[in-house]
């Protein structure tokens, strides 16, 4: 090979490391979020018929929500016992600001040994609530 070669093989070469290590070092700086695994659970003591909302998803600013709640908040009807609960795993953002269930029985009498909610972030239960006719899981502070 003669020296001009060499030369341009060379310089290519660097051209295309240099080039490389642009592509991949420019993608480096932008994070992907965080979700969090939420599962809520229902149950009661007794066979029961309860109302549930849970939050599902993130809004993506919270006006979105104070004008529709509902529309991140399902509502679904269930027949739980200590052998069948309702269980509703969900991926949120910030489970801190918006990981909600409540249950109620209703305008029903109040269960025997009441209405229980539990709700669990990544794994860890961190509301555990009852009560006679209804219970509320959150994290919420507002």
């Amino acid at each position: 090979m003669t020296t001009t070669v060499k030369k341009l093989l060379s310089i290519g070469s660097a051209m295309s490391v240099a080039v490389t290590g642009l592509l991949v070092g420019s993608g480096a700086a932008h994070a992907d979020p965080v979700w969090h695994q939420v599962v809520y659970i229902v149950t009661s003591k007794n066979p029961t018929y309860v109302d549930i909302f849970y939050q599902d998803q993130d809004p993506t600013v919270y006006s979105d929500y104070s004008h529709n709640p509902y529309s991140f908040t399902p509502q679904v009807h269930a027949d739980i016992s200590p052998d069948k609960p309702w269980v509703q795993p969900v991926n949120l953002l910030n489970p801190d600001q918006w990981a909600m269930v409540t249950a109620t029985t209703g305008r029903a009498a109040p269960t025997p040994g009441g209405i229980q909610c539990n709700l669990s972030v990544d794994g860890n239960v961190v509301v555990s609530k009852n009560g006679p006719k209804g219970a509320l899981c959150s994290l919420r502070t507002w």
